[in-house]
C-alpha cells in the first residue's frame, strides 16, 4: 500500500498562518480585519451584534472576576481621559443627564438624593 503523505487542514492551516505571520506587519493585519469588518457591518444588522455582544459578555463574565473588571474599567478610564478633555466630559454628562431625565420622575431623584445625603452623613 502506498503511503498518504498529505498533511492536515489543520497543519496546512497552521503552516500557512505561520508563513503569513512572517511576511506580513502589523498595518496589514490591521487592514486586512477593517475590510472584514466593514463586510460584517453591511452583511448583519443591529440585533446580530446585540446578541454577539450578550455573547462574549456571558462568556467573559464566566472567566473573570470583580478584579478583572475593575483593572479593564481603569485601563479604559486612564486611556479616554488622556484623549478627551473637560468639553467632552461636559457633553457626555449631559446627554446621560438628559436620558435619565426622561426615564426618571421627581420621586427618583428625591430617593437617591436622600441616600447621597445618608451615605455623606456617615462620612463625618
Amino acid at each position: 500500500m502506498a503511503q498518504d503523505n498529505k498533511m492536515s487542514r489543520e497543519e496546512a492551516g497552521r503552516k500557512g498562518g505561520e508563513t503569513t505571520s512572517k511576511n506580513h506587519d502589523k498595518e496589514f493585519y490591521q487592514e486586512i480585519g477593517e475590510k472584514g469588518g466593514e463586510a460584517t457591518s453591511k452583511n448583519h444588522d443591529k440585533e446580530f451584534y446585540q446578541e454577539i455582544g450578550e455573547k462574549g459578555g456571558e462568556a467573559t463574565s464566566k472567566n473573570h472576576d470583580k478584579e478583572f473588571y475593575q483593572e479593564i474599567g481603569e485601563k479604559g478610564g486612564e486611556a479616554t481621559s488622556k484623549n478627551h478633555d473637560k468639553e467632552f466630559y461636559q457633553g457626555i454628562g449631559q446627554k446621560g443627564g438628559e436620558a435619565t431625565s426622561k426615564n426618571h420622575d421627581k420621586e427618583f431623584y428625591q430617593e437617591i438624593g436622600s441616600k447621597g445625603g445618608n451615605n455623606n452623613n456617615r462620612n463625618d
